[in-house]
């Protein structure tokens, strides 16, 4: 049986922290959740490590549609969530929901939408015709130029203040989780005390409820420029199941992230 929203959420109300990777292709798929991986997230990170590009900006629905399905095709229990590519929710409500759509028919269980307040009226506007919606705040990759480069977000008080209150508004519009990129620890364990949802953070501490990383960050196999919040799990694994398997314990038990992977 696959893992739901509802699942996610039980997870979160007793306290157990939740595991998720990217993921890309139905061979990982299979590996990861076999692994105890909770969240596959079809993420448009595919446009760097696997097309090569600079950013994730001219990654497109079709790629995103055709690598969700492969995911779908290759696991029948973990939870698959899909990233909104860059054009495809910065639209109307109605045409969101129609490029939403075509993911959830994919096979994803839930979409992901970066951006802060200004998205409440699409997230609503989903929720509300069963498209579940995990948003996204802090460091924003597809606002990349708008940012100014990969910057941590919400160090001032004025930053930190905007994103508690974009995270309660979205999770009021009808969000079911709440992605943390790139945001002080002690910022988001505010937000995660004051929200209801789950949390993933990505660089956004220990206290968050679910942590996430990209796949080929933990593998040690990409060549880009590494983040200060990624870990390399194949040192000391004999496999990459077993570092997956580590990673997944590490997260369960607290152990990851620590401090030195955070801001």
């Amino acid at each position: 049986m696959r893992t739901t929203q509802k699942t996610l959420q039980k997870m979160r109300d007793v306290g157990e922290k939740i595991s998720a990777l990217t993921c890309y292709d139905a061979s990982f798929a299979l590996l990861l959740e076999n692994a105890g991986v909770d969240i596959l997230l079809v993420g448009d990170s595919l446009g760097n490590v696997l097309q090569g590009e600079k950013t994730t900006l001219s990654v497109t629905l079709d790629d995103m549609v055709y690598h969700t399905g492969c995911v779908a095709r290759g696991s029948s229990k973990a939870f698959i969530m899909a990233d909104m590519p860059f054009g495809t929710s910065q639209v109307s409500p109605e045409n969101t929901f129609e490029n939403a759509a075509e993911l959830i028919s994919a096979g994803a269980s839930m979409v992901k939408i970066e951006g802060g307040r200004v998205m409440a009226e699409t997230i609503k506007f989903l929720s509300l015709r069963g498209i579940p919606v995990c948003a996204h705040i802090g460091l924003m990759p597809q606002s990349v130029h708008m940012l100014g480069g990969y910057k941590v977000q919400g160090k001032s008080t004025n930053q930190a203040n905007k994103l508690l209150e974009d995270a309660v508004i979205l999770e009021e519009a009808g969000a079911g989780m709440l992605l943390m990129e790139a945001i002080p620890a002690i910022l988001a364990k505010e937000i995660t005390k004051k929200l209801i949802i789950p949390t993933i953070g990505i660089g956004a501490g220990v206290d968050c409820d679910a942590q996430v990383l990209v796949l080929y960050d933990i593998l040690g196999i990409y060549s880009g420029k590494k983040s200060k919040f990624i870990k390399n799990f194949m040192d000391g694994a004999g496999s990459i199941n077993e570092a997956v398997e580590n990673y997944v314990k590490e997260v369960k038990s607290k152990k990851f992230p620590k401090s030195e992977h955070g801001f």
